[in-house]
């Protein structure tokens, strides 16, 4: 994923969604410790550009390994590029900050995610055969 200061946000994100389609990234002015949620009114747009909200001026390749926790992808953004970032995961139809589990990888999150959507079109679709039936 390339950080640089001409990238907006949205650009970013949909890098880390490409990779990882059941999570999603959020920027923050604020930052937050391990296991902390972020507050909605201090997230950034997707239109600002990363030279517009970083306090470091690093840039570069980040290279994201699947097999790392969210509190270590969390930490590099704050501390090699001066990001403030939350990583989301969807549960069913809602997006769910990571907080309580900042310790599971990447996979462990994305696959928590991919099972969510399952589990809720299996029950929209048996909901959905019980309405139907006379």
């Amino acid at each position: 994923m390339i950080i640089t200061d001409q990238r907006r946000i949205s650009e970013v994100q949909e890098s880390f969604q490409k990779k990882f389609p059941y999570l999603k990234l959020e920027f923050y002015r604020i930052g937050h410790k391990t296991e902390e949620g972020s507050k909605a009114k201090d997230q950034y747009r997707a239109e600002a550009t990363i030279g517009e909200i970083r306090t470091k001026k690093e840039e570069g390749d980040l290279k994201i390994d699947p097999m790392m926790t969210v509190a270590k992808l969390e930490s590099i953004f704050k501390d090699k590029y001066g990001l403030h970032v939350q990583v989301f995961r969807i549960s069913g139809d809602l997006w769910l900050q990571t907080t309580s589990t900042d310790g599971w990888t990447l996979v462990e999150q994305n696959e928590h995610g991919r099972k969510s959507t399952e589990v809720r079109a299996t029950s929209e679709e048996e909901f959905t055969d019980y309405r139907e039936q006379p």
